[in-house]
């Protein structure tokens, strides 16, 4: 660490304030003392400290050599109660809201910026009509269309025998059978609209705390100052506040679920009526179809005409829309509802429910729309090209293919699994011994090209494989020299090498990313062109050809259906058990420390952004400790809880970051959010903190796979990273280390003797305003000159 530019003249009150990471922890083990007390806060997220330090502003002699510690302990916002285990299903949802904000970093492109973030609303939406279609496939056309009209299928279920076409009740015709079953679609709908209402009423609608939002750092330039740093787009002061956003598209997705349902139960009875003379003129039918037409044209416009606003606290909310929307997709669905329960005497059920073409014009747009959003990203990305941008600015579009294909195999995996169930011992679209014509033709298809992608996988798999252990190989010498041991064990050596080895293979996830994504994109093209091609499964399609082809393809289709549906089943296996079991619970949650970070900006049903709460917590607590002590603080995060320090401090007014240290250990600020979110953690915002803030340090080991260094350089002033750390902190047993040490990776880095002088050095170096320091120079945070917009699309 640098020495101090100048002695500090008073040093009145310093506050460490401790952010944990991923997967959470207890304020007693952040603090390393059983007796805390939350300072303020409620049972979601709180402030504590020791009880010993709860007044600790009014004895400030007890704390001259070392901090007052506080733990900011945000846990709960992800990994709260039993209910938490259910966004396993949203899944799809959040993957693509990450594509939302893995834009390349470019400036004057705004026309280009809002294109590509109406085209990741789009897939987003796309996501809400396949989810709805795939329960309608299962609850109208699998279970009240094909086996409620079959004698066979439905006589093995009683609790069929009120709508099977055998008895001839009153709910045997198939329109009333299909108006009774759009009730589990619309339920689920309905179910997405509450939790989504739920959180943000919670997270979304919580205003930051007036005047600790950043100001608006006004005037020119200060004669004889470097330049400026930007604000980068998470030092806005809305940027935390997606209250208007969420509840448009909120509105907007749950009216295009209703209309969804809606295509399901009114298609069919217009066909009819349209095909045969009856008792129900077709007119009604082509009435009900143009104004779902109408309303769908509703929803697209309301999802691509706005995206975020983040330059001001938007409190406004787009009451038309919001209340307005879903009400009439909910009546249009009502009397599509009516309509196809009109008595049609000679109707019958047979086949498979007549629209199942949904599935292909769904896959086909979200195909269409990455295709189109990959040139979005390669345009901003030529404008301005930043080496270290994961795919060459093509994150996004392989993300957002990656979340369609989690739609496809959830939504697949939960019609093949009941078409299985129903049929008994046959083989829905087999056509031998079964009872059923089973799902959509598509369906069968995509499940045979999941055993196809994972033998494609499996070569670059064991190259990786082997990369790693010649890699740990290499390292070895390198092991030996670093703790200079006269007598080396080679078992440790190698632990300590493959742990290194592996840790590297981080760097190695965007390769992965994108040939998954690439090979997803060409075999989903491949499975619609032979979906539509041939109107038969797989294991049909290719009789009469070679005994070989056709073995293949049989095997392709029986082991697809199995794995999706054995996917499927450990998807509802590790929910349930999540449920009931609060450490798996806290595994999951881990998956959505990294997940949920970022707003709900193209998915209103994704699960919530928590940062929405953390960073105004953290922000606030920093903003009024500082303004009420005028003292020293240091915010100290780990892993995903350095993302949210920066963000806090991001946050702040210039003045008060003056007074504020950074210090960061296992942080994938740069490494992982750096590469993948380049236009709010790229170089240039990342430079901007560092020379905004008072000072920043931040460790980082060899053995760490999440964090790395921060890659700033001497030209943006004192040095950031301080590593690699010794890891392990010693090879063997030693007096002061009878036992052997363990390799930490990226846990405990408190532990190391180097975390504590580097706290010291930084607390040396941070001291209130002093008064000469109004002749230096500013550094505060400015909007560049034809920097992005305010929205993000």
């Amino acid at each position: 660490m640098p020495p101090p530019t100048q002695a500090p003249q008073s040093t009145g009150p310093a506050l460490e304030l401790l952010v944990h990471g991923v997967g959470g922890t207890t304020p007693q083990e952040m603090l390393l003392d059983p007796r805390t007390v939350r300072v303020t806060g409620d049972a979601t997220a709180a402030i504590y400290r020791r009880s010993g330090d709860v007044d600790a502003e009014q004895h400030p002699e007890r704390y001259r050599d070392q901090p007052i510690p506080e733990a900011y302990c945000w846990s709960n916002l992800t990994s709260g109660n039993g209910s938490r285990a259910l966004w396993l299903l949203l899944l799809p949802f959040m993957v693509i809201n990450l594509a939302h904000w893995m834009r390349p970093a470019a400036t004057g492109r705004p026309r280009t910026i809002r294109l590509y973030g109406a085209l990741v609303r789009l897939v987003a939406l796309s996501l809400t009509v396949l989810l709805t279609a795939a329960a309608c496939e299962v609850a109208l056309d699998l279970t009240a269309w094909q086996c409620a009209g079959v004698h066979a299928c439905s006589d093995q279920r009683s609790w069929l025998g009120f709508l099977s076409a055998a008895q001839g009740g009153w709910w045997s015709q198939p329109g009333r059978r299909l108006a009774l079953a759009a009730l589990v679609p619309t339920a689920l709908v309905g179910l997405l609209w509450y939790l989504s209402n739920r959180t943000w009423s919670a997270y979304e609608s919580q205003r930051p705390l007036t005047g600790s939002v950043p100001d608006d750092d006004g005037g020119g330039p200060v004669a004889g100052a470097p330049a400026e740093p930007l604000r980068p787009a998470l030092g806005r002061p809305g940027f935390w506040f997606g209250r208007r956003l969420v509840a448009r598209l909120r509105a907007a997705h749950t009216a295009a679920g209703f209309l969804t349902v809606t295509a399901s139960v009114a298609g069919a009875a217009a066909r009819h009526d349209r095909a045969a003379d009856g008792a129900v003129p077709a007119l009604y039918g082509r009435l009900i179809e143009a104004l779902l037409v109408l309303g769908m044209l509703v929803v697209l416009w309301v999802v691509c005409r706005r995206g975020r606003s983040e330059r001001r606290l938007d409190n406004r909310l787009d009451r038309a829309v919001i209340t307005y929307l879903p009400g009439a997709a909910l009546t249009l669905l009502v009397l599509a509802s009516v309509h196809a329960a009109w008595s049609r005497p000679g109707w019958a059920s047979a086949g498979t429910l007549p629209g199942d073409i949904t599935f292909r014009v769904v896959t086909l747009a979200q195909g269409a729309l990455v295709v189109v959003l990959a040139a979005v990203a390669w345009l901003l990305y030529r404008r301005s090209p930043e080496p270290r941008t994961v795919m060459h600015g093509l994150g996004g579009p392989a993300v957002a293919m990656l979340a369609c294909a989690l739609g496809g195999v959830m939504t697949g995996g939960v019609a093949q699994r009941v078409a299985d169930w129903l049929d008994g011992p046959g083989s829905p679209g087999m056509g031998r011994s079964a009872v059923i014509d089973g799902p959509p033709v598509l369906l069968s298809w995509q499940a045979s090209v999941i055993p196809v992608l994972l033998l494609l996988l499996l070569l670059p798999g064991i190259a990786l494989g082997v990369r790693t252990y010649l890699t740990a190989r290499r390292l070895e010498p390198a092991v030996d020299a670093e703790y200079e041991e006269r007598r080396p064990d080679p078992a440790r050596t190698r632990q300590i090498a493959l742990t290194r080895a592996t840790a590297a293979l981080t760097d190695s996830a965007p390769g992965i990313v994108g040939l998954v994504s690439g090979a997803t994109l060409l075999l989903g093209a491949a499975a619609v062109g032979g979906a539509w091609a041939s109107g038969q499964v797989p294991g049909l399609a290719m009789d009469g050809s070679s005994p070989f082809v056709e073995s293949m393809a049989e095997a392709a289709q029986s082991t697809g259906s199995w794995m999706i549906g054995f996917g499927f089943l450990v998807f509802v296996a590790c929910g349930r058990r999540a449920y009931r079991d609060a450490s798996a619970r806290r595994t999951i949650g881990i998956l959505w420390d990294v997940g949920t970070f970022w707003p709900r900006a193209a998915h209103p049903f994704a699960p919530p952004c928590y940062a929405e709460r953390a960073v105004p917590d953290l922000a606030s607590r920093m903003s009024g400790w500082t303004a009420r002590t005028k003292g020293r603080l240091v915010i100290s995060g780990h892993s995903q809880g350095s993302v949210l320090a920066a963000s806090a401090v991001w946050q702040l007014p210039a003045a008060t970051r003056r007074r504020v240290a950074l210090l960061t250990y296992g942080s994938p600020i740069e490494r992982l959010y750096g590469r993948w979110f380049p236009a709010y953690f790229g170089p240039a915002q990342l430079h901007g903190l560092h020379r905004s803030v008072h000072c920043w340090r931040n460790l980082w080991r060899a053995t760490d796979p999440i964090g790395g260094e921060v890659r700033l350089g001497e030209e943006s002033g004192p040095e950031v990273d301080r590593g690699p750390l010794k890891d392990p902190l010693v090879y063997g047993r030693t007096p002061e280390h009878p036992l052997p040490e363990p390799v930490l990776g990226h846990s405990d880095y408190q532990a190391d003797p180097v975390f504590a002088r580097e706290r010291a050095a930084l607390l040396e170096r941070l001291s209130p305003v002093l008064p000469q320091q109004a002749d230096e120079p500013r550094h505060e945070l400015r909007e560049v000159p034809g920097g992005p917009p305010d929205t993000a699309g």
